[in-house]
């Protein structure tokens, strides 16, 4: 299981440049809220603030934010698809993924992306995709323009994925919102969640890097590798990451070779209630053990890519999962530590 029993939480981090003196792009995260990622009620913006401070201030003096991209999790694909309106729902979206949430971002130069699907929500993506996926990619493109915000694919399919509704899916967003190799465009920005490595979601890591990921005619930003079950180690994540970057040749049919411009990875700074160095601690940290990965991809890498890959570094906990997933959701670094409950 990838980011699907893990995800929740929030933090993602750039960790690896393909060229050491290159600036990092994605320096973001995932962000649940104060409800198990259901955003199911308008968020009082003063209680917002005091929650969500460290992300749009660092609090080093600097007056910069924490991240650069927050991606609010998830939107349900078929009340999406039905435009549904119940208790915390208005035209198939979270109230709590509003104007005021996406402003408060913004403002401090934070990117917003919302993050449609998680693995609690897979049933309802094979729903939405066998209904009417054309619909549904009108409907999160209409979304994306109204809000100003990214849209995020997580559908986690790994048996028997639609990989036609998918492509329709895409389709239909693309022909209301281009992709726009400049970046310029907030809502252009459509991405997609592949597992740690290739033996998760195999058939849509498969397909998506054929057809959506290659450089000479690009039509996702990027594919963000998800986290496994738990933190792994240094050589554990590094292992997964470069099953994205080699391809595995050896399966039949086989995954190609994910450019590493377009592909971003995750950690945990959250496991189980307790905070991971990620958060606190960084010389202790998996970032910073990466070594042997960046060394060999700055050298192997730059001989074909000018651009670099993007990591991020996730939160955990996920509704439908263990108690202590769930709480490991709302415990997050508030100013200097990672204790704050209830983003």
């Amino acid at each position: 299981m990838q980011k699907s029993s893990a995800f929740v939480g929030v933090m993602a981090v750039l960790l690896l440049s393909v060229i050491s003196q290159a600036q990092m792009q994605i320096y973001g995260a995932w962000h649940c809220g104060n409800d198990y990622c259901t955003w199911a009620s308008v968020r009082n913006m003063t209680d917002f603030d005091a929650k969500n401070h460290w992300l749009i201030d660092r609090g080093d003096g600097s007056g910069l934010p924490s991240v650069n991209l927050a991606i609010l999790s998830f939107v349900q694909p078929l009340k999406l698809l039905n435009k549904t309106n119940d208790s915390g729902d208005v035209n198939g979206v979270p109230i709590g993924m509003n104007s005021a949430v996406v402003s408060y971002f913004t403002s401090h130069n934070i990117r917003v992306m919302l993050s449609i699907g998680g693995i609690t929500y897979t049933s309802f993506w094979d729903q939405a995709l066998s209904t009417n996926p054309t619909q549904l990619g009108l409907n999160a493109a209409a979304l994306a323009k109204s809000l100003g915000v990214g849209i995020e694919i997580d559908y986690e399919n790994s048996s028997s994925p639609n990989l036609t509704g998918l492509q329709a899916f895409v389709d239909a967003y693309r022909s209301q919102i281009p992709y726009d190799a400049t970046g310029t465009n907030p809502a252009a920005r459509l991405t997609i969640d592949l597992g740690a490595g290739d033996q998760w979601l195999t058939d849509i890591t498969r397909y998506a890097t054929a057809n959506w990921l290659n450089n000479s005619s690009p039509v996702l930003d990027y594919a963000n590798a998800m986290v496994p079950n738990k933190q792994p180690n240094t050589s554990g994540a590094e292992g997964n990451w470069q099953q994205h970057i080699d391809g595995k040749a050896n399966y039949a049919p086989p995954v190609p070779p994910l450019a590493p411009n377009r592909f971003t990875g995750s950690l945990y700074i959250v496991t189980g209630r307790n905070p991971a160095p990620e958060c606190n601690n960084f010389s202790a940290s998996l970032r910073k053990q990466h070594r042997k990965l960046r060394a060999n991809c700055c050298s192997e890498w730059s001989r074909y890519y000018t651009r670099h890959a993007r990591l991020y570094v996730l939160g955990c906990g996920m509704p439908g999962h263990t108690f202590n997933m769930h709480n490991a959701a709302k415990h997050l670094r508030s100013g200097r530590g990672c204790g704050r409950e209830n983003l």
